[in-house]
C-alpha cells in the first residue's frame, strides 16, 4: 500500500528482511494442522492482517505530514473505534456490572496501555516507514512468546526458538535502511 499511495520503496535489504521474517514465522509455527472448523478463524485473521496493513500505511500516512498533533490522531481513532465497540458490546451483551477494582484497572488499560502507548506510537512513526513500523508491530509475536515463557512458563521449544531468532533478524534488518540526512528531516 506504501509503495502505491504514498511512494515509500523499500531497499533490496529491507525486502530480503522481510522474507526472512515471514521465513521465521513459518518455522515458529510449523508444522500448521487446521482443520475445517479453523477456516473462519482463518477468514478473520486474514481480515484482521489486512486491517493491520491498512492501518500501518494509514498511520504512517497521516503522521509522517506533521500537520496533525498525534494526541488528536489518537483521540479521534481510538475514540471512534471504542466508541463503536462499547454500543456494539452493550446492545449485545448489556451493560455489565463492574466492581471498583475493575474500573481501576479498566482505567490503568485505557489511559496508560492504551492511550499513552498509541500517543507514542502515533509520534514515534511519523520517521519510520510504513514498512518499517509494520515490521516493528510483528515482533509482538516474539514479544508474546517470550512474556508467555517468563511469567506463564509456557516452554519455548528449539524450533520456536529458531523461528524466533529468524523473524528477529529480519525485523533488524528492514530496520537497517540506510537513510541520508535529508530522509531523516521531518517536513513541517
Amino acid at each position: 500500500m506504501a509503495i502505491f499511495f504514498i511512494n515509500e520503496y523499500p531497499t533490496f535489504l529491507q525486502w530480503f528482511g522481510v522474507v526472512l521474517f515471514i521465513i521465521g514465522i513459518f518455522t515458529y509455527f510449523f508444522p500448521v494442522d487446521l482443520s475445517r472448523s479453523q477456516v473462519t478463524g482463518l477468514i478473520v485473521m486474514t481480515i484482521g492482517v489486512l486491517a493491520s496493513s491498512a492501518s500501518a500505511f494509514l498511520g504512517r500516512s497521516i503522521n509522517r505530514e506533521v500537520k496533525i498533533n498525534p494526541v488528536v490522531v489518537t483521540i479521534v481513532s481510538m475514540g471512534t473505534g471504542s466508541i463503536i465497540l462499547l454500543i456494539a458490546g452493550i446492545a449485545i451483551q448489556g451493560l455489565p456490572s463492574i466492581s471498583f477494582q475493575n474500573i481501576l484497572y479498566l482505567l490503568w488499560l485505557a489511559i496508560i496501555n492504551t492511550t499513552l502507548t498509541f500517543t507514542i506510537w502515533n509520534f514515534i512513526i511519523r520517521i519510520p516507514s510504513a514498512m518499517e513500523s509494520s515490521i516493528i508491530n510483528g515482533t509482538m509475536l516474539i514479544q508474546i512468546a517470550v512474556l508467555a515463557w517468563i511469567f506463564l512458563e509456557e516452554a519455548i521449544s528449539l524450533q520456536e526458538g529458531i523461528g524466533m531468532m529468524v523473524a528477529a533478524c529480519g525485523a533488524v534488518l528492514v530496520q537497517l535502511k540506510l537513510k541520508n540526512a535529508n530522509s531523516l528531516k521531518i517536513k513541517s
